[in-house]
């Protein structure tokens, strides 16, 4: 059965072509969801703990707020296009990057490349942002990776 281009979710969406393959990438709903329990949690474990409550208060209200922002920052997030020619040099938005790097922890993957000015950007893609079809493409379509010590791991 035939992939379906028309997909609500396109962030996951991905593009084959003889020029290399092109993955897109957006915030998470669910990183979203989890940062949002824990900003609410973070408060809570604050106020259960024993600091004295004038320390506490203050301290959980803190707590809340800096969830909020990270919250925020993270859904504010622009998304983004990743395309992986032939020739192995990744871009990002059109732009070359270096030291492109992608690693797998069960279903998410992260990345992480330095752009043109020399700072290191990582994006990381959630189940619910990167379906099995385009996590396969993904894989196949990332540079690899040595994972190979280039020392011998025992003594002589």
């Amino acid at each position: 059965m035939p992939a379906s281009e028309g997909s609500s979710n396109a962030c996951g969406r991905s593009r084959n072509s003889a020029d290399g393959s092109t993955v897109a990438w957006a915030p998470s709903r669910w990183l979203l969801a989890a940062l949002l329990l824990l900003t609410a949690l973070a408060p809570v474990a604050i106020l259960a703990s024993e600091m004295p409550r004038l320390a506490a208060w203050p301290l959980a209200l803190l707590a809340c707020a800096y969830g909020l922002s990270v919250v925020r920052r993270e859904a504010n997030r622009p998304a983004r296009t990743l395309h992986f020619p032939a020739n192995g040099r990744v871009e990002v938005d059109g732009q070359g990057v270096d030291d492109f790097a992608l690693q797998w922890r069960g279903p998410l993957a992260f990345a992480r490349w330095r752009d043109a000015d020399g700072r290191v950007e990582r994006i990381a893609w959630w189940p619910d942002t990167l379906p099995p079809v385009a996590r396969r493409e993904l894989r196949l379509a990332a540079p690899a990776t040595h994972t190979a010590r280039r020392a011998p791991s025992m003594a002589p």
